[in-house]
């Protein structure tokens, strides 16, 4: 995608005219946009500082966010492991059932 279409792109969605963006690595880092509710890493990132800058764009800013993640394979799960011990968190597998209210404001 040209340049021009990409900075097109993410100006209607910094500007909440669109609320679905499909992106790269590369627009994981240093965009900062308010109110992105949800990260979906639908290929696991190659290492834990790839993935931090990719999930930090849900819930800046003091508001809620939530990240998945698909883990296909036994190495995705050898970086979800360094992810968590790295960064001292736990990720859990996915409820069934997820309650809104919990990850977006004003649910």
């Amino acid at each position: 995608m040209p340049q021009e279409e990409r900075l097109a792109r993410y100006k209607e969605f910094k500007e909440f005219q669109t609320r679905i963006l499909v992106a790269t690595n590369l627009f994981g880092r240093g965009m900062d946009i308010e109110r992105v509710n949800i990260v979906f890493n639908y290929d696991m990132p190659e290492d834990s500082d790839t993935y931090l800058h990719r999930v930090a764009r849900a819930g800046r800013f003091g508001t809620k966010g939530l990240a998945i993640t698909y883990v296909a394979d036994e190495s995705d799960a050898g970086i979800l492991n360094e992810v968590q011990s790295r960064f001292e968190v736990q990720i859990t597998e996915m409820p069934d059932e997820i309650d809104v209210a919990t990850y977006i404001e004003n649910r």
